[in-house]
């Protein structure tokens, strides 16, 4: 049976202009099948090691991003929490844009480009079809074009050893 079809509304955020994620599906637990279709609980912006999160991720032109001079950070932060719980234990403070996580991360660019950057500072440089599976890795995303990346982007929870 179809549970749903609709249009997923994008979660923005003040902190992060343009960039949107349009949470699908995740849980915190493996599956039990079948399902009624009730959406899993799943709270936390990465899974834990036994869960799984579906999304589309919009990252704008890092050129296309400013913040006016009377921003708000703390309330930013607290945005960030409250939207995308967990999302920001996980990036590198003087790093911006560097993150780790304990997840198997399939990523599909869907549309535009960008540039994916590794803990040793090799970068690929990523493209509409393009996709890549990343274990674990320290990354970060860049996008330097015009024009806005959009990718799916599935999280495998994983233990680390």
């Amino acid at each position: 049976m179809f549970v749903s079809d609709t249009e997923m509304e994008p979660i923005t955020l003040s902190l992060m202009q343009g960039f949107e994620v349009r949470r699908v599906w995740g849980g915190d637990a493996p599956p039990s099948l079948p399902t009624d279709g009730t959406p899993p609980l799943a709270p936390a912006f990465f899974p834990p090691a036994t869960g799984y999160r579906f999304a589309f991720v919009t990252i704008p032109s890092e050129a296309s991003v400013s913040l006016p001079e009377d921003f708000d950070v703390a309330r930013a932060i607290a945005e960030v929490n409250e939207k995308l719980p967990g999302m920001l234990e996980h990036n590198e403070p003087d790093n911006p844009g560097m993150h780790t996580t304990d997840t198997v991360d399939l990523d599909l660019i869907i549309t535009g480009e960008v540039d994916l950057e590794l803990d040793d500072g090799v970068e690929v440089h990523l493209r509409a079809g393009d996709c890549v599976v990343q274990n674990g890795t320290r990354h970060a995303w860049h996008n330097r074009t015009s024009e806005p990346m959009t990718m799916l982007s599935i999280l495998v929870g994983a233990k680390r050893a």
